[in-house]
């Protein structure tokens, strides 16, 4: 299986970081989220036997990961599966590594498969949208697809999510066609990935100091701001009480349902960007 796994050529480290970088949060007694450099990989399950890694962290994170997941469950400890949000660089960074230390399945939703089998690159970054820095760096990050092969099986059709019991995924895309969150009706728990995200992406002082606002999906990234407004709106609906995303710090109770209301009912001056290669062309 190692042969058939590889990065992309432009696959490289990338010196941004928090200062929540390497911090953990028990945010439920079965959700634990910790933050690799600028993104956040969530742990599923309290069990050492019985859990899940959600997302995969940065380029060059691996050691950093499995660390993190042994000081949670012990050592030696691995999880059941890896399950993707979606196949950017920040969020499958670590993922071959992990996957040969592990040898675990890694579950993704069937429309991002061109990314992660090597067929199709993600559209370019736009560096020309509206934001700060990071926006501006966005050209400098990895954007060929990775192949991770015989280790990728499709989500389940009927929703559910196998080692995640009582979770279901959703399908959220606009800032990739294949994203998805993962729901939990009986406390109403949100694994968002960055279909919406706790802190402006797009400015590197928010970015280091984790500043915490509500904002849609990183924008140098998205390219379909139709689909992302609607994916905000199917969350919104399901009225979480907690939320972990991909980027910024966990988000709850109040605040939390504030915020997405206001996400929802402002997302055109929120969270679309007023200009960039991939707003006119839709959500006017």
């Amino acid at each position: 299986m190692d042969k058939e796994l590889h990065y992309g050529s432009d696959y490289k480290f990338i010196p941004a970081t928090s200062v929540g970088s390497g911090v953990g949060t028990e945010v439920l007694p079965d959700l634990y989220c910790y933050t690799v450099q600028i993104v956040n990989i969530v742990l599923v399950g309290r069990d050492k036997d019985n859990f899940v890694l959600v997302d995969a962290g940065m380029p060059g994170s691996a050691e950093k990961i499995i660390a993190a997941v042994e000081e949670r469950f012990g050592e030696n400890s691995r999880p059941k599966a890896i399950v993707l949000t979606h196949g950017h660089f920040d969020h499958v960074g670590a993922v071959i590594e992990l996957v040969k230390h592990w040898n675990v399945p890694v579950f993704a939703h069937e429309l991002e498969f061109p990314y992660l089998t090597g067929q199709e690159s993600y559209p370019e970054p736009d560096p020309t949208v509206e934001g700060g820095m990071v926006a501006k760096m966005s050209p400098l990050f990895p954007n060929e697809p990775i192949d991770i092969g015989s280790a990728l099986e499709i989500l389940p059709k009927d929703g559910t999510v196998r080692y995640m019991p009582g979770f279901r995924w959703i399908h959220t895309p606009g800032h990739t066609p294949g994203h998805v969150a993962f729901f939990r009706e009986e406390d109403r728990a949100l694994i968002a990935g960055d279909a919406f995200v706790t802190v402006k992406q797009e400015y590197l002082y928010k970015v280091m100091t984790k500043e915490q606002e509500i904002s849609g999906p990183p924008r140098y990234l998205t390219t379909d701001w139709q689909s992302a407004k609607e994916s905000v709106m199917k969350l919104e609906a399901l009225k979480p009480k907690i939320a972990v995303t991909g980027h910024g710090l966990p988000m709850s109770g109040e605040n939390l349902s504030q915020s997405l209301e206001q996400l929802v009912r402002d997302f055109d001056r929120i969270a679309k960007p007023d200009y960039g290669k991939y707003v006119d062309k839709n959500l006017h």
